[in-house]
């Protein structure tokens, strides 16, 4: 990865001269063909639109740095998806966002709290002058997405970053202080604590299980290790086939002599991708094979297909509870 150079401020600078020369300075912000402000707001939700409330500076250190906020940020834009989530789950509504990952622009569990508000493009490729436009106090994003704009997007606004996208409680506890809300983060996390020693006491000795976590593309599969789906597995007991253990996100598998690397009691599956046809053609040529029959999971009828938004796309603390809401309804547990 590299840092962006100097070149970063003359960038800024012209965007400031071409938005003010096209009439979008500050009587425009916000407002584009794609990317109008939000109006209104739900019931439990903070506005954002508006100045910070106070004055006083602090500093909040972060992987990429130490980032001076002034106040209390109204302002803020999420250049991922765990932290569109997380700030829900704060009741705070930000003044754009990138696009979900998947085949919608907004994900369906989150479009009634994010109704009106404008998209800055792609997670993978946020749209600089769209963010100027919004005037943001505060920009949120990740090192693994924006190491390389981190000097751009800061010289819009203070910006501050989690290391990987899938480290969810980072996003919780980075918010609380981005948010002067660090009690209400301690409070979602000791919730999420309680309904995961909830969940591991009514699965009793049916713990731990070894599973694996397969995801089916138009032209592959993939084994996933240890990212979203799998940190939250391991935390609620379920163990992993010893090849399968590390840091590592996970494999990329283009034959199926690889099938017997997914061996578990238990496979969680979830397809990706926009080709329906080609997924579910490939999804039939690997579990039709021999191979496929022979995993302890297929011959103990222990193969859930799961919903790929709460598993893997989403990544905060929202999506989190709902995968945990899955496994309650798999395992036939009352919540």
């Amino acid at each position: 990865m590299f840092r962006a150079s100097g070149k970063g401020s003359i960038w800024v600078a012209l965007i400031v001269v071409l938005l003010l020369l096209s009439g979008c300075g500050a009587g425009g912000a916000g407002k584009s063909a794609n990317s109008g402000e939000a109006t209104g707001t739900d019931k439990g939700t903070t506005d954002t639109q508006g100045a910070t409330s106070t004055d006083s500076v602090r500093t909040i250190e972060h992987v990429l740095g130490k980032t001076e906020i002034k106040g209390t940020p109204k302002r803020i834009v999420t250049l991922y998806n765990g932290a569109t989530d997380v700030m829900i789950a704060y009741g705070v509504k930000p003044v754009g966002i990138v696009e979900a990952s998947g085949t919608e622009p907004v994900y369906d569990y989150l479009k009634k709290d994010l109704e009106g508000i404008p998209t800055v493009g792609l997670e993978t490729q946020p749209n600089m002058e769209e963010i100027y436009k919004l005037k943001p106090d505060v920009i949120l994003a990740s090192k693994f997405r924006n190491e390389a704009t981190y000097q751009q997007l800061s010289e819009i606004a203070p910006t501050v970053a989690v290391d990987q996208l899938y480290e969810w409680k980072d996003t919780v506890k980075l918010i609380g202080q981005v948010l002067n809300q660090e009690d209400k983060g301690t409070q979602l996390l000791a919730d999420w604590d309680q309904r995961v020693a909830d969940f591991k006491t009514k699965m009793g000795d049916r713990l731990p299980i070894k599973a694996s976590i397969v995801n089916f593309r138009a032209d592959h599969a993939r084994i996933y290790y240890m990212g979203f789906a799998g940190q939250i597995l391991k935390e609620l007991g379920f163990t992993r086939p010893p090849a399968q253990e590390g840091d590592k996100w996970g494999i990329k598998v283009n034959s199926k002599e690889s099938i017997p690397d997914m061996n578990a009691d238990t496979l969680f599956v979830f397809n990706s991708g926009k080709d329906q046809a080609a997924i579910e053609k490939n999804v039939e040529a690997w579990t039709s094979h021999p191979l496929w029959k022979n995993l302890d999971a297929y011959k103990k009828k222990s193969i859930f297909k799961v919903d790929e938004v709460n598993w893997n796309l989403a990544g905060g603390y929202l999506s989190a509870n709902r995968m945990l809401d899955d496994l309650y309804k798999l395992y036939d547990l009352k919540s």
